[in-house]
């Protein structure tokens, strides 16, 4: 990694990519990721942590950020772009609800700035490293730079202004991935709650004229140098070969850690293919984030649940496709589960981890019965159906307790109006009051 400053600010020229027009596509699709955003916050408010955070509801912009902010990820459904090992949604969704709210665009310009949100975050989510990952938690130290990137786009500035915006929302970047360590700990939803308020924040004071450290990326004591031991600032400006990175994001079926979903895939094939009840072991093989992440054999809490392998498999053959409820207390503390699931063995599959994480891949063996699954579900090379998006948002609506009519609003609103997008957000506001 160079610490060098270049003459030109990485940030500087990427705000140059980030001002081209947002073409017809690429808008549709930030339409499903804004209602699968919608239907993960909404089940995610009815939440112990989303009850806590409503608590904090105000009725400034910044106010309305940070509640919305923590709201996406509190059931690990939230989307997520693999090569960044992030999730775009959760802080670049509601900053952008809560400017568009203030300034009163229409739905075509709140969609346009969500699509360059999404670019800034993965980009620099990209390029952090693995050093990065492996001590920070990039869905909140790199979803500032989206926040804000979605605001200045709504605020209309000029691209000097969107560097400045960045520069500040990336100089408060923050998220130490020890709160997964503590299974009580409400932290990751603190950090994606801060990152769409500073995204916000930093775009309202670009606008009148306070400027931020342009050079924070690359400078000597920048993010980089701070951050990312094995990243390079550089390759924020790389040329992915796709008109707009969010047609790369993956979208997660299931209510579980992303690093479990192609676990679960191999076990939900494996139920159709073959009777495990004799079989003394149920082995795992899959790529070491997902070890480090969800090697959890005795699940004791929800979020545990989610992040266990182990727990996984055991629903997955006992009863299928996963759901909220199989994560709760009752799941995890049934009898039947849990023997099945201290029969679960998990270990390194070098092919995976040779892939990763270009590929999340993992495969299930019982007896003489082997399911690879290559693909997660819902990444771009094993991709989800628009209507299955739909079907999960309708499942978390439920979830939510949301009403048929107001159902009917958010769908609509989300996926098919072009006019303002006043009625949209202010359902919103009122389903996650």
């Amino acid at each position: 990694m160079s610490g060098q400053i270049s003459k030109t600010p990485i940030l500087t020229k990427l705000s140059e990519i980030l001002s081209r027009a947002v073409n017809d596509q690429a808008q549709t699709r930030a339409r499903l990721h804004l209602l699968d955003w919608v239907g993960c916050a909404t089940a995610g408010a009815a939440e112990p942590v989303g009850k806590i955070l409503r608590q904090q509801s105000g009725a400034s912009s910044s106010a309305q950020a940070f509640v919305w902010g923590g709201l996406g990820n509190v059931l690990e459904m939230d989307d997520v772009d693999k090569r960044a090992l992030l999730h775009p949604g959760p802080s670049i969704i509601p900053a952008a609800l809560a400017m568009a709210r203030e300034t009163g665009a229409s739905v075509p310009e709140l969609l346009a700035a969500i699509v360059r949100g999404y670019e800034a975050t993965i980009r620099l989510g990209r390029a952090v490293g693995p050093a990065h990952y492996a001590l920070w938690h990039s869905t909140g130290t790199c979803g500032a730079i989206g926040a804000a990137a979605s605001c200045a786009s709504l605020l209309s500035l000029d691209k000097n202004q969107m560097a400045h915006a960045m520069a500040l929302a990336i100089s408060q970047s923050a998220g130490l991935w020890h709160t997964r360590h503590e299974p009580a700990s409400m932290g990751k939803q603190l950090h994606t709650a801060n990152a769409a308020r500073a995204g916000l924040e930093s775009a309202i004071l670009a606008r009148d004229g306070f400027l931020g450290p342009l050079s924070i990326l690359e400078g000597p004591q920048g993010f980089f140098q701070a951050m990312c031991q094995d990243g390079d600032p550089q390759n924020v400006l790389s040329d992915w070969r796709v008109e707009w990175l969010i047609h790369e994001v993956s979208f997660k079926p299931w209510p579980a850690c992303r690093h479990a979903h192609a676990v679960i895939d191999a076990a939900l094939a494996l139920r159709t293919s073959t009777d495990v009840s004799s079989a003394d072991m149920i082995e795992v093989r899959t790529y070491d984030d997902a070890l480090k992440f969800c090697d959890k054999p005795n699940p004791k809490t929800v979020i545990e649940a989610k992040f266990s392998l182990q727990h996984c498999v055991a629903i997955c053959l006992l009863r299928g496709e996963p759901a909220l409820e199989d994560f709760e207390l009752s799941a995890i503390n049934d009898a039947e589960i849990a023997a099945l699931r201290a029969r679960v063995q998990v270990s390194l599959g070098e092919e995976y981890e040779a892939r990763y994480p270009a590929r999340f891949g993992a495969e299930v063996i019982a007896g003489d019965t082997v399911i690879q699954a290559e693909d997660a579900l819902g990444d771009p090379e094993n991709p989800v159906t628009d209507m299955q998006i739909q079907q999960k948002a309708l499942m978390l609506f439920a979830a939510g307790g949301v009403s048929p009519a107001d159902i009917s609003v958010l769908i609509d609103g989300a996926l098919q109006s072009d006019h303002s997008a006043d009625d949209l957000i202010n359902k919103i506001a009122e389903v996650l009051a």
